[in-house]
């Protein structure tokens, strides 16, 4: 006896990120709502991409977004940590933007372990194309976001707020490289073994034109969004040339941006006191405000 009616593969299949129910919303904090690991794309034989989601209370019109973008040299790390001197802070830094009146999207992408590079920047487009799809029953306004990421994830926030296909008002970098082609501080582009070199799968240096293409530096045109950059005088990790760098390329190109130097701070803000931290972190919430308003 045959059936004609779906074959269970597509009957036990999950729904597909694009209609898929959203999650219960937790409540963590008085007049926002969090939706976490929200499946945004699917990678054929690979784990689902989720993101969790920040959304003020309902009511107050469509919201402007900032997606974030986690660091751990492209290696690792989570979706909602924004680096070492914010892990202890409570109400945490993605909290915080929301109860600015910010939906706040922080994105899983693929690590350099499971893809190479555009692999983590395609995902970050797909999760843009997602919030899009669903922007009406979010009650999000997409046509006003702001990327914001910190070290690795800032690098990757930078070129996608520069793709001229992405609808970016503003772009917030922290601490982040802009340049895979030539030697900065302990990167050496003909090794094999950097970070750099496992984002693209072979050394810079013998890859030129994906070199080329994974730097920001190279990416910069007088269309793209004001940047704010944020980098240590002190990093021993990403040395302060990236961010000059970038904010020159900038420059050059007919492009907003604002570059602040911190004295006295490492990677990660490392070495700073707790009140240059907070002043960092709030002198961004102001720029990200300031480009949605």
């Amino acid at each position: 006896m045959s059936s004609t009616g779906p074959v269970p593969r597509a009957l036990i299949a999950a729904p597909h990120p694009d209609v898929a129910p959203l999650p219960p919303a937790a409540c963590p904090a008085s007049g926002l709502r969090l939706l976490r690991g929200v499946p945004y794309g699917e990678v054929d034989g690979g784990r689902p991409l989720e993101l969790d989601l920040w959304l003020p209370e309902a009511g107050r019109g469509p919201l402007p977004l900032v997606l974030f973008v986690h660091g751990g040299a492209w290696r690792r790390g989570r979706r909602d940590d924004m680096g070492l001197r914010t892990r202890d802070w409570a109400p945490g830094p993605l909290e915080r933007i929301g109860a600015a009146g910010f939906a706040v999207a922080c994105a899983d992408y693929r690590l350099s372990g499971e893809a190479r590079f555009p692999a983590p920047l395609d995902d970050l487009r797909t999760a843009l194309r997602w919030l899009r799809l669903r922007a009406p029953e979010l009650g999000i306004d997409t046509a006003r976001t702001v990327v914001w990421g910190e070290s690795a994830g800032g690098h990757l926030a930078s070129l996608l707020a520069l793709d001229p296909a992405v609808e970016a008002t503003g772009a917030v970098i922290w601490y982040a490289p802009s340049d895979l082609t030539v030697p900065r501080g302990p990167f050496d582009p003909a090794s094999a073994t950097t970070p750099e070199a496992l984002l693209l799968g072979a050394a810079p240096a013998t890859v030129p034109e994906l070199a080329r293409a994974a730097s920001p530096v190279t990416r910069v045109h007088r269309a793209a969004p004001p940047f704010l950059l944020i980098h240590g005088e002190q990093d021993t990790m990403v040395p302060g040339t990236h961010s000059e760098a970038l904010a020159a390329g900038l420059r050059d190109a007919g492009a907003g941006v604002e570059l602040r130097t911190v004295p006295g701070a490492d990677h990660g803000w490392y070495g700073l006191p707790d009140a240059q931290v907070e002043d960092l972190f709030v002198h961004s919430l102001r720029f990200a405000q300031e480009r949605t308003a």
